[in-house]
């Protein structure tokens, strides 16, 4: 079974190669292990949209060059001057938390993931690729609809009807919690490779961050949530 989250098999679609979308963060990292113990081959997408840590395509780059990856960057500065959020701009501070249970936080990026994963189909379907691999979650998120199942679910269905291609899009995250993805990337041998070589930080800051903004907080308390679990299952 490749993995969990939202999934079509198609017979004699050839399933051998993937395209995994690419920010050089924890999450797509553990995707592109996990594509990479499931697929031949596999390739990977970042967008440059203008965010605000640059370091975060440098971040993509170290990994892919490190992991032997094909690796397409795509100007979408566009998207991050049409669609201000703190993520795009030096002069907005990252929301600490959702300021309500209705209201995403201020680092929400309007029609990002439909964004990428549009042009990721782009360029998978001109390579012949069916699987587009994306490390987007709804039990652990930060109030982004755009990570949400349904969203996935529906994009997959227009994405087919607009190009008159078959696309699968695989979210082996998606109902997992912080903790359970970092047993994941243990899983694949690779939670080490993980912690220290990925830039979740919204402060820019490699490894274990910063220790302050929501991400570094989410990745922090899924990372000790963990390390707690599996030393308890060594006693």
């Amino acid at each position: 079974m490749l993995g969990c989250g939202y999934r079509i098999y198609i017979l004699n679609m050839d399933n051998s190669s993937a395209i995994v979308v690419f920010s050089g963060g924890q999450d797509s990292t553990t995707c592109l292990f996990w594509a990479m113990s499931e697929f031949d081959h596999v390739e990977a997408i970042t967008f440059d949209y203008g965010q605000r840590h640059a370091k975060e395509i440098d971040c993509a780059r170290a990994i892919c060059r490190d992991l032997g990856v094909e690796h397409t960057v795509l100007e979408m500065e566009q998207l991050g001057r049409v669609a201000p959020s703190s993520l795009t701009r030096d002069n907005v501070a990252v929301d600490k938390a959702m300021p309500d249970d209705h209201t995403p936080p201020n680092s929400f990026v309007d029609g990002r993931n439909m964004v990428f994963l549009t042009f990721a189909a782009i360029v998978a379907k001109q390579k012949g690729i069916h699987n587009i691999v994306t490390g987007v979650c709804e039990t652990d998120f930060s109030g982004y609809p755009d990570c949400r199942d349904i969203f996935i679910k529906s994009l997959n269905v227009s994405l087919d009807l607009a190009m008159d291609y078959t696309f699968v899009l695989h979210t082996p995250l998606m109902w997992l919690d912080k903790a359970q993805t970092w047993a994941l990337a243990d899983s694949l041998g690779r939670l080490d490779y993980v912690r220290e070589n990925t830039l979740t930080c919204y402060n820019g800051i490699k490894g274990d961050g910063c220790g302050d903004c929501p991400a570094c907080k989410l990745r922090k308390r899924g990372l000790d949530k963990y390390i707690a679990s599996k030393n308890q299952t060594k006693q």
